[in-house]
């Protein structure tokens, strides 16, 4: 390891000791408030960082200003769980010609770029940690969920942005709007329907969608689905038990375990052997801290297991207080703001898949008539063929009845 990030201190090896990293306390209370405000307070990495230069907070070098760069590389690095990693890139051939160097002659003086490797390769080095391991596993998986749902340049909210998707190619579908004489009319548009994007033209024929029909749509069945607490309550007790009895953590747990067991009968055979005058005692002292260093380990992550099991048991428990708070809920689904509802939303739903004629909502819960179970999807009230049921405009120049019927085929 060479030099150590914001936080810490590098400390050469010496006769004594061997190199490590020591704890700066003042760098590492920056380190824990960028954390919180990210984790707890819902701060953007912009926000944090214009909240550090407000303050004069001031960086490594005490000559600069914060960057947005360089708090999002805090927020990633896996130091501050006490786990510094080494050989997390590595050099390699460019890939491609950039525009600096097409200027040049097409001719780099560095035939070389930086590029990531897999998880897999980087070794790991104990270090002191600053944060907690929830702490940066919830903050790892913020910053996967914001590269889809981070509001970025949005002026006005919608409930299922960044939810929604095209059935028939696949591609996501963005919001755009039209004026029409009265009003300013917001559609949800397939990216594969748009010419300009693709050089042989539009790979998708589905039409924009209105995004305050589809809104309302999305956002009444989702109300439905919470009205039903025994729908949750079984959906809770069957995660509980999948938790408890997860593939990779039980046979992690179990090899664990094994490994324990292993660790005890080599120290036992070492200790018979040392006593029968078939080991000495320098190969025992040479041996025997290997072995407890190992069975140190083994409970350790052991230990973490469990502890990490019993949590997310704590945590689904929750839902003893779960018909209160449906009852508040039912209360306040029509005054909820739209931020609010998109947070409900995304919580429960994992995608929105819209077709020709159907809206496929895909979400944890199953629900009554679901198709897998050959009872087919339920029809709305006065969603008949007949047409007397209330109807809309869903999509525009759309004449089929079938989408005017709000027809919504639910999945588990």
């Amino acid at each position: 390891m060479s030099g150590a990030p914001y936080g810490y201190r590098y400390v050469r090896k010496s006769d004594e000791s061997a190199a490590y990293y020591e704890i700066i306390e003042a760098e590492a209370n920056v380190v824990r408030m960028v954390y919180e405000r990210y984790t707890v307070g819902a701060m953007s990495i912009g926000a944090i960082t214009r909240l550090l230069n407000a303050q004069g907070v001031p960086t490594r070098k005490q000559t600069t200003r914060w960057e947005r760069s360089t708090t999002w590389a805090m927020l990633r690095n896996p130091a501050y769980k006490g786990t510094a990693c080494f050989g997390k890139t590595r050099a390699a051939k460019r890939q491609r010609i950039t525009r600096p160097v097409r200027l040049r002659g097409g001719i780099s003086q560095r035939d070389s770029a930086g590029h990531e490797r897999p998880r897999a390769e980087w070794i790991e080095i104990p270090v002191p940690p600053i944060v907690d391991d929830e702490t940066f596993a919830l903050t790892q998986e913020l910053l996967e969920r914001n590269k889809v749902h981070a509001p970025r340049r949005t002026i006005t909210p919608s409930i299922v942005q960044g939810l929604v998707s095209c059935s028939k190619c696949g591609h996501a579908l963005s919001r755009t709007s039209t004026r029409s004489s009265a009003r300013m009319i917001h559609y949800y548009r397939c990216l594969g329907s748009d010419a300009w994007r693709h050089l042989g033209g539009p790979v998708c024929d589905n039409r924009p969608v209105r995004q305050d029909v589809l809104d309302a749509v999305v956002w009444s069945e989702i109300v439905k689905l919470l009205e039903n607490p025994n729908l949750i309550q079984e959906e809770l007790d069957r995660r509980l038990i999948a938790a408890r009895d997860a593939a990779p953590t039980k046979r992690r747990e179990d090899a664990l375990r094994r490994e324990l067991i292993r660790i005890e009968k080599s120290m036992d055979r070492l200790m018979t052997a040392f006593q029968e005058d078939l080991l000495s005692l320098d190969e025992l002292r040479q041996r025997m801290p290997a072995l407890r260093q190992r069975e140190h380990a083994s409970r350790s992550e052991l230990q973490s297991i469990v502890d990490q099991v019993a949590n997310r048991a704590a945590y689904l428990r929750l839902a003893e207080t779960l018909a209160a708070f449906l009852a508040r809920l039912r209360e306040a689904a029509d005054t909820l703001d739209i931020q609010d509802r998109q947070r409900l939303v995304r919580l429960l739903v994992k995608e929105v898949l819209v077709g020709d004629d159907t809206i496929l909502i895909r979400h944890s819960i199953p629900i009554p008539g679901d198709p897998e179970d050959g009872k087919g999807p339920t029809p709305p009230p006065g969603g008949g063929q007949d047409g007397g049921g209330a109807s809309y405009l869903l999509r525009s120049g759309r004449q089929h009845s079938s989408t005017r019927q709000r027809l919504l085929t639910r999945r588990e």
